[in-house]
C-alpha cells in the first residue's frame, strides 16, 4: 500500500492512518499522550531498551493530524519542558591547586560514572566553568563520566546518541539509510571531554580515551539493555588538531558540510569539524549494517 508519510523511519500507510483515527474515535475521552501509549502498545512500538517510544509516536500523530490525515482530539493541557527553560548549572567550587607530572604518579584513576547520582550536579557545574562549549544537556540515551585521582575530578567525559546522519561516516560504515535508522542506537557520541586546566599531565588525554572504550560498552549494556559497536567524536578544526583521538588510535573519517540537521539553505552556517571515531568491535560493520546481536 502506498504510503503516505515517513516520520522517524517509520512509513505509515493510508491503512495505518484509518487504524489511529478508529483507536482515537474508540476512545474519546482519552489525552493525546494516552492515545500514543495505547499505539505503541498495539503496534509494539519500542525502544531498544524495551520502553514504548509513546513521545516519538505522538510526534507521528501530530504530523498525520497536521497533514489532514487524521483528527486528534484538543490538547488538555500543554506539559512543563524543562529544558525549554533550563536554568544554568550551579557554580561548585572544587580544590584547583595544579597537578603536574608524569601520568604513573597520578595513578590509579578512578571512572565514576555520575548520572542520575547526586554527584551530576558537580559534573553539569564542571563543563559550565571550563568547557569551551559549557554546558548543555544532551539528548537521547547518555552517560556522564567524572575521573579522579587522589579523590580529585581531574577529567569530564559525556556520551550520548549518535548523530542522525554524517555523510563521512555513513560512507565508512557502508550501511543504507534503512540500516543506519535501524542501527543508529549501536553507536555512542563524545559529546564533552574536558580536563581540568590546572591538570598537566603529558598524554593523560589519550589514556583516558583508552580507558574509557573499556568501560564504557558494559555501562551502556547495563544501562539501556544494548551494547555499542562503535564510538564518534567530532573535533572543531578551528580550535583542534584530533592529537589526543590520533593518540587513542581513533580513525579520522573526514569532515562535516558545516551545516546543522534542519539545514534548508545547503550551505555552511557552522565551523567545519573532523569526524573522529573507533570501533569497539573488529565486526563492527556486521553489527552496525544487519543490527544483529552476538
Amino acid at each position: 500500500m502506498e504510503s503516505i508519510l515517513t516520520y522517524r523511519g517509520r512509513t505509515v500507510t493510508a491503512q495505518d492512518a484509518a487504524f489511529i483515527q478508529q483507536l482515537i474515535d474508540e476512545n474519546p475521552t482519552d489525552s493525546r499522550r494516552r492515545l500514543s501509549v495505547k499505539l505503541c502498545q498495539a503496534w509494539d512500538w519500542r525502544q531498544a531498551n524495551g520502553a514504548f517510544r509513546d513521545m516519538v509516536c505522538r510526534g507521528l500523530m501530530l504530523a498525520l493530524h497536521r497533514a489532514g490525515h487524521i483528527q486528534l482530539p484538543a490538547k488538555k493541557m500543554t506539559p512543563n519542558n524543562p529544558l525549554a527553560r533550563r536554568e544554568e548549572p550551579e557554580s561548585i567550587t572544587i580544590d584547583q591547586r595544579p597537578i603536574e607530572g608524569k601520568l604513573s604518579a597520578i595513578k590509579p584513576l578512578w571512572f565514576s560514572q555520575v548520572r542520575r547520582t547526586d554527584v551530576e550536579k558537580v559534573f553539569n557545574s564542571l563543563l559550565a566553568q571550563y568547557h569551551y562549549l559549557g554546558y548543555t544537556q544532551p539528548v537521547g540515551e547518555q552517560l556522564k563520566y567524572i575521573v579522579y585521582s587522589q579523590n580529585r575530578p581531574i577529567a569530564c567525559l559525556s556520551w550520548s546518541s549518535a548523530a542522525r546522519h554524517i555523510g563521512c561516516r555513513d560512507r565508512f560504515i557502508g550501511w543504507t539509510p534503512h540500516e543506519r535508522r535501524v542501527n543508529l542506537h549501536l553507536m555512542a557520541y563524545n559529546s564533552r571531554f574536558l580536563i581540568l586546566p590546572w591538570v598537566r599531565v603529558p598524554h593523560l588525554a589519550s589514556h583516558l580515551l583508552g580507558r574509557m572504550s573499556r568501560i564504557l560498552p558494559t555501562d551502556w549494556q547495563a544501562t539501556y539493555h544494548h551494547r555499542v559497536y562503535y564510538l564518534e567524536t567530532f573535533v572543531d578544526k578551528d580550535r583542534f588538531a584530533g592529537t589526543c583521538y590520533n593518540a587513542a588510535n581513533w580513525t579520522c573519517l573526514g569532515d562535516t558540510t558545516g551545516r546543522g540537521k534542519n539545514d534548508r539553505t545547503h550551505r555552511p552556517n557552522r565551523s567545519i569539524k573532523a569526524v573522529w571515531g573507533y570501533p569497539l568491535d573488529k565486526r563492527f560493520r556486521v553489527y552496525l549494517t544487519a543490527g544483529a546481536n552476538p
